[in-house]
């Protein structure tokens, strides 16, 4: 399959032909289209540009890049890798049928939740201070961060409070367990990066062993 970038909707339930519940995540790839294709002649690679949802107001830029491919402005452009059979043109609209079979394993790439500024506790799993015995307001301190003398420094890379979450993440190996042409959207198993109505993008998995 080539790569493509699909709408995150949210979680839910199915069950499979033994009765087991799957926490599956919908993933739909609703309207996204093509932008322009790259090729190799002309760019020096292959690749599509792919946008997907609607913008009421891009940049006057964006705007005419889409006129241009007679394209409705999308929330996003994402270029992503196509194989040689790729068929579509600029302004079609794909669909799962052409990209996703039941079985198959996808890597799903997208940015995770935002979750503000968080201490060493809740960012990196350290256990914390003692509750008693001399410790003073400091329980959930991350405790000494330097050195007494040489080299009298925080070294690069220290674990310690910050920002926590808004990050590129990609899960390997996921399954897809169903499948709706008509709703053009898709189910796997498990969780994703990313809120509800994040953008994800969807490609073959790379990891895969050779028995599955």
């Amino acid at each position: 399959m080539s790569s493509l970038i699909a709408k995150k909707i949210g979680m839910t339930q199915i069950f499979d032909e033994n009765s087991n519940a799957l926490g599956v995540t919908v993933l739909s790839i609703g309207d996204c289209r093509v932008v322009q294709i790259k090729k190799n002649k002309i760019d020096g690679y292959t690749s599509a540009q792919l946008t997907i949802g609607s913008k009421k107001n891009p940049t006057r830029p964006l705007e005419q890049h889409f006129k241009k491919y007679n394209t409705e402005p999308g929330e996003i452009i994402m270029e992503v890798q196509i194989n040689e059979d790729f068929k579509y043109k600029p302004g079609s609209v794909l669909n799962v049928k052409d990209f996703f079979e039941i079985g198959q394993k996808v890597d799903i790439t997208g940015i995770s939740r935002g979750k503000g500024f968080a201490g060493v506790m809740k960012r990196h799993n350290h256990s914390g201070q003692g509750a008693s015995h001399g410790v003073h307001k400091v329980h959930r301190g991350g405790g000494s961060i330097g050195n007494a003398t040489f080299p009298g420094h925080v070294f690069k890379g220290q674990k310690m409070p910050g920002r926590m979450g808004k990050n590129k993440r990609t899960v390997q190996s996921v399954t897809v367990v169903g499948l709706n042409e008509e709703e053009n959207y898709i189910l796997v198993n498990g969780s994703v990066p990313g809120s509800k109505g994040n953008i994800v993008k969807i490609q073959s998995a790379i990891k895969v062993k050779k028995w599955q």
